[in-house]
């Protein structure tokens, strides 16, 4: 793909999209690149401060910017389906969902409705969004539906049998193993819209190692000044921009040259920086049983039962 700039993206005018976690890092960069080359964003955030916050900065370097906030807590199922019912109420359409929003190698926490605060919010509560907004996404003609990632997916392992973590507690195996539920999810959404025919297309993309807050929230919640630092310092000298990381994400939200079942990442060293490249995946990451096991599982979890 060579080098590649958001400017590339075509025109998006007449667009409409949802954006999770739109208010900072990865969301907020993919906001404003959707909404500068002309596409409506709905963005989905948990604090209204911080969206409306997002929103003044944004519309200080793009005054044409389309933007409006819906509240959306992905940790908490009543939040995503208030989410879904006021957006319902309001659009006929939807083209494009960043399932951007997530937490990482955070200490032991459970969502509002009981579940691993990690698998809750980076895949339960999206798997249900999609579900609750797919009637839009279906009435629109080449929607696209997109799961942000993660390298952290290649060391992940889906542990049925303790989904929640209370057998004991990892911080980081459990964010491995939320990001390859997002992986799984892709691709099983992928089979099932094809199986439909369907013209959805559903991809992924992961940033590579990204300068966000994300790293941040794991050792803030410790309270832990070596984490901090640590993080910190990895931040400064290793990784790249977090708008460079929202490279591959806006690839997959926008260009026109893609497939259904497409994951982008990073095209450098290790898929750690670089422009938007097709990436790698796990062979646990295409399992088609695990895919399968991960959606029955999330129905009776969320309680969203949705047949693409």
């Amino acid at each position: 793909m060579g080098e590649w700039s958001w400017e590339k993206l075509p025109d998006l005018s007449g667009k409409l999209g949802v954006v999770t976690g739109a208010n900072s890092g990865l969301g907020f960069e993919t906001t404003k690149m959707l909404t500068a080359r002309g596409a409506r964003v709905v963005m989905g955030c948990r604090s209204v401060d911080r969206a409306e916050e997002a929103q003044e900065k944004i519309k200080a370097d793009l005054p044409y910017a389309r933007l409006e906030m819906i509240p959306l807590d992905l940790a908490d199922l009543s939040s995503v389906q208030k989410f879904a019912k006021k957006f319902n109420a309001v659009h006929d359409r939807l083209d494009i969902l960043v399932n951007n929003a997530g937490v990482m190698a955070i200490p032991y926490t459970k969502t509002k409705d009981g579940f691993e605060m990690q698998l809750g919010t980076n895949h339960l509560g999206h798997f249900a969004l999609t579900g609750l907004l797919d009637p839009k996404i279906k009435a629109t003609s080449g929607a696209r539906v997109v799961q942000v990632s993660s390298n952290a997916h290649k060391f992940g392992k889906m542990q049925f049998d303790d989904l929640q973590w209370e057998k004991g507690y990892d911080k980081w195996r459990a964010y491995g193993q939320s990001k390859l539920a997002n992986l799984l999810f892709m691709f099983e959404l992928s089979r099932r819209f094809q199986a439909a025919g369907r013209d959805t297309i559903s991809l992924a993309a992961h940033p590579g190692y990204a300068d966000t807050n994300l790293q941040m929230l794991g050792p803030k919640m410790e309270n832990s000044a070596f984490g901090k630092f640590a993080m910190s310092m990895g931040n400064k000298y290793f990784a790249q921009s977090a708008e460079d990381g929202a490279l591959p994400v806006a690839y997959a939200a926008g260009m026109r040259d893609v497939e259904c079942g497409q994951y982008f990442g990073p095209s450098g060293f290790m898929e750690m920086k670089g422009g938007p490249a097709i990436a790698e995946t796990t062979r646990k990451a295409r399992s088609i049983e695990d895919a399968t096991r991960l959606w029955e599982v999330s129905e009776e979890l969320t309680g969203v039962k949705w047949t693409p």
